[in-house]
């Protein structure tokens, strides 16, 4: 299937909002946690795919600082599920060359899940294949006026400010902004999602809800963006 894809035009960056778990189990009258342990099951068919295709990096938005406004059993069992998805994913990931890098406040979570975190960057580290990003606790806003305090902090005068010094600042410093953003879930929106990186990303929605999303509509979804003209604001 990856043959179809032209590999002299493939995104080196895709973003995916893995939106609809909890629509996809109330669907099927069952909890919205099902729905999550679901979705945890498509994201690594998706990393896989993207690794046979040879993106370079995914960038895959598994908990906003928003979700925090989700019921306590909910978010309990997010936390649950991104530590097992450590746990149970690392090895493989590590044997296919996989580099985890988790982006996000880490601060801000549990010390199960900061440790499995920590711990699954620490084991990748030196891998040099597909970079798998894992936004964790995080929000696109926040993301932004962090780095703003970092550069006043170091003392830079406003006038001297630039937007590379604010992108060398970001979670996703020395990585290309994303080509492609992908949700799932039938929604429209960045959800404060990599607001500053995406300022000229390809956006493709669809009603798929993620733990149906399969590698074929995945695929597609990548020849549709091989198609777009991207003109960066010129008129060729």
């Amino acid at each position: 299937m990856t043959s179809q894809l032209n590999k002299d035009n493939l995104p080196e960056h895709i973003a995916i909002i893995m939106d609809g778990n909890g629509r996809w189990a109330k669907a099927k009258n069952r909890p919205r946690l099902f729905g999550h342990n679901a979705g945890m099951k498509t994201m690594k068919k998706i990393v896989r795919a993207s690794s046979d295709a040879g993106i370079k990096i995914i960038t895959m938005y598994a908990f906003s600082t928003e979700n925090w406004k989700r019921s306590p059993e909910e978010v309990d069992g997010l936390m649950n599920i991104a530590v097992e998805y450590f746990h149970k994913e690392v090895g493989e990931l590590h044997q296919n060359n996989v580099k985890i890098n988790v982006i996000g406040d880490l601060d801000g979570l549990g010390k199960k899940v900061r440790e499995a975190a920590v711990k699954a960057m620490a084991t990748t580290a030196e891998n040099t294949g597909l970079v798998l990003n894992i936004a964790l606790n995080y929000g696109g806003r926040a993301e932004i006026l962090q780095a703003v305090k970092h550069l006043i902090a170091q003392g830079i005068a406003p006038e001297a400010l630039t937007e590379a010094q604010i992108s060398e600042h970001l979670y996703t410093k020395n990585q290309p902004d994303p080509d492609l953003l992908i949700r799932t879930g039938g929604e429209s929106r960045l959800s404060n999602f990599m607001l500053w990186q995406m300022a000229y990303s390809e956006f493709i929605f669809t009603d798929i809800y993620w733990p149906d999303f399969e590698v074929a509509s995945y695929y597609q979804m990548i020849e549709n963006y091989q198609r777009r003209n991207r003109r960066y604001g010129s008129t060729e």
